[in-house]
């Protein structure tokens, strides 16, 4: 492959990731719309349905189709993975409404910090002293947007937190899979195995919708599955180091989603911190890419 290929490769990848941040912007500005009328169980185990119904789908149009899709040579990690991401969609979702949008996308973009933090212990990778200065400097950013010590610290103000570290390890998990099992075997696990857990839970916490917020439920999912569709599609025609680091626009699209249609506020403190957290993740993305360069 040529370089101007590859160039070209490269900025169609970067043009998909920057559309699929947009995609999952409308997608959590939806969620904490619908969050905020019906219970965050039901919203996500919605989503999840039509989630799994897309990733059979896309399974059943593959070489081996679905029967090709179940076999992993990972079966629990898998069934782990699921479970962690479902679960951290409920918690990001329940930060949507008691934080908004802004301040939870300012904590949550500080996952590839955590994940590159515990590379090490889970996959015994190699972080050196310029990565692990630049983790420290992320988790300053966060220290300044969660304000702890400060006035009345609200314990909400951990929720997002807990959301990014749940992401890390789902993360941490994908890559270790990675090693035996295929992008589209994990995808269906992911889709399938969320489902049917918060099938198991979200139907005990029905509600009647009305009619418009039914749109709104068609349309969550439709962006659901349409970032989803991106993503896989960005990854595929460019490397994902290069393409990542523009993941964090989705911070800039959210919050403004959080700050014109829900009326939420910026203040000083998570500005400059999300700041630091940002282009702490970003150096760390640069310094990934320049060790898998070099090795």
């Amino acid at each position: 492959m040529t370089g101007q290929a590859t160039a070209q490769d490269t900025r169609l990848g970067i043009w998909l990731m920057v559309a699929t941040t947009v995609v999952f912007s409308v997608q959590d500005g939806i969620s904490r719309h619908l969050a905020e009328a019906y219970n965050v169980y039901m919203v996500v185990m919605i989503r999840f349905w039509f989630f799994a119904a897309f990733v059979m789908l896309l399974a059943a149009r593959d070489k081996g189709g679905i029967g090709a899709a179940v076999k992993s040579q990972f079966p629990w990690l898998q069934v782990a993975r699921g479970l962690l991401l479902v679960t951290e969609v409920c918690v990001m979702v329940v930060a949507f409404v008691k934080l908004g949008l802004v301040e939870s996308h300012a904590v949550f973009t500080c996952y590839p910090l955590l994940i590159a933090a515990l590379s090490g212990p889970i996959l015994g990778e190699k972080v050196g002293w310029r990565r692990w200065t630049a983790i420290l400097i992320g988790f300053l950013g966060v220290l300044i947007i969660l304000q702890p010590g400060y006035a009345v610290f609200s314990p909400w103000a951990l929720v997002p937190l807990l959301s990014a570290f749940l992401f890390a390890i789902y993360g941490l998990l994908t890559r270790y899979v990675a090693r035996g099992d295929s992008a589209s075997v994990s995808f269906f696990w992911t889709g399938t195995v969320g489902a049917l857990a918060m099938t198991l839970v979200g139907m005990w916490f029905w509600e009647p919708m009305t009619g418009a917020d039914w749109g709104w439920m068609l349309t969550l999912c439709c962006t659901a599955c349409l970032g989803h569709w991106l993503l896989i599609k960005a990854f595929a025609v460019a490397e994902a180091s290069a393409i990542q680091p523009f993941a964090y626009l989705q911070l800039v699209w959210a919050s403004g989603i959080g700050l014109f249609l829900f009326g939420e506020d910026l203040r000083t403190n998570v500005a400059i911190g999300a700041g630091l957290v940002v282009a702490a993740g970003v150096f760390t993305l640069w310094r990934q890419r320049v060790k898998a360069q070099q090795g």
